[in-house]
């Protein structure tokens, strides 16, 4: 199905919607003609914020509620030809220092949301957003959908249960799902005011303020989705039914070191300043090291494969949060 035509006129449902993903999302689809609705819980730590949708604010709907309460989403669930399934607790510090509320949003809720579709809409198709941290500690790189599963935090094993469910509900019940395992996406909109999202969030947000970022160890070796790539994957994934049932890593289009992205961000902001830290023991118990995606999978099924440069990701934010900082922080 052409990926320009198949939304216009279809009700699309977009969970955590007021995110930096989903919004970024509901904007890419209000202009292919979809009727889109965005939910979101608007809790403080998730991301959620109003200013991300400004300027489509007249073309969506918004629903404030929680994606935990069954009731809300049995009646959003109905009549809606796509799902994105955005919603979840990021903040892997935060799985283990609440690990019940993490288990609640990124493993109970999506099972209640996939219970929500079979009972009401089994002809809905999923995209559901998964993360790379599933993995833990690569044994070799890049990564590949292959690689042993094993999580070195809470978030990672409730995301995990989060992805098998949407896999059992698609060859049970025939609900068409796909996982798509992102891995550092970055852009305008992110969160930036601390790293529950991603740390690249806080080193743009001091840069932008004239201030020094820090950059623990500085060795590791990381790769980056900008925004604009991602959501090609996820409209990929919602209109090729060669992408049921299946998986997909993210990456992004260069490999690079921590320090090397500092020095990056400096080149690209026209100055900065940053200092070089000892990795903090509470991060350091569940960082998993070098980590970089092999996505030849989505490459060879769906034709995905990032187009923008880092560089110009990284500039093209930066510039974003001079001007909106403010309703960032």
């Amino acid at each position: 199905m052409d990926n320009n035509t198949a939304f216009s006129g279809s009700n699309v449902l977009i969970t955590g919607g007021l995110g930096f993903i989903g919004s970024s999302l509901a904007r890419r689809l209000v202009k292919l003609g979809a009727r889109v609705t965005l939910v979101d819980s608007l809790i403080p730590e998730y991301g959620g914020n109003l200013f991300n949708i400004d300027d489509v604010k007249d073309s969506v709907q918004v629903n404030i509620t929680d994606v935990r309460d069954p009731h809300a989403m049995s009646y959003l669930i109905k009549g809606q030809d796509y799902l994105f399934n955005l919603a979840g607790q990021t903040s892997h510090i935060d799985s283990m220092n609440d690990p019940f509320t993490d288990l609640n949003i990124n493993s109970a809720a999506q099972l209640s949301i996939l219970e929500a579709c079979r009972l009401h809409n089994l002809n809905i198709k999923i995209v559901f957003a998964s993360t790379r941290q599933l993995y833990g500690k690569p044994e070799y790189l890049p990564v590949d959908e292959n690689h042993t599963i094993k999580p070195v935090d809470v978030n990672g094993i409730n995301k995990l249960s989060g992805e098998w469910y949407h896999l059992l509900y698609n060859s049970v019940y025939g609900i068409r799902t796909t996982v798509l395992r992102l891995t550092n996406t970055i852009g305008p909109r992110m969160r930036v005011k601390d790293a529950r999202q991603t740390f690249v969030g806080v080193w743009i947000r001091l840069l932008t303020e004239g201030k020094p970022f820090e950059v623990w160890g500085g060795e590791q070796l990381r790769d980056f989705t900008y925004a604009d790539d991602a959501i090609d994957a996820f409209i990929m994934a919602a209109v090729d039914n060669k992408a049921d049932g299946r998986v997909f890593n993210l990456g992004g289009d260069r490999v690079i070191s921590l320090k090397d992205l500092a020095d990056l961000l400096v080149k690209v902001n026209g100055g900065g300043d940053y200092v070089i830290q000892t990795f903090p023991e509470d991060r350091k118990r569940i960082d998993i090291g070098d980590f970089y995606a092999d996505y030849s999978l989505i490459r060879s099924v769906l034709g995905w494969q990032p187009k923008v440069p880092l560089d110009k990701g990284l500039a093209e934010t930066i510039e974003y949060y001079r001007k909106n900082l403010k309703h960032y922080i």
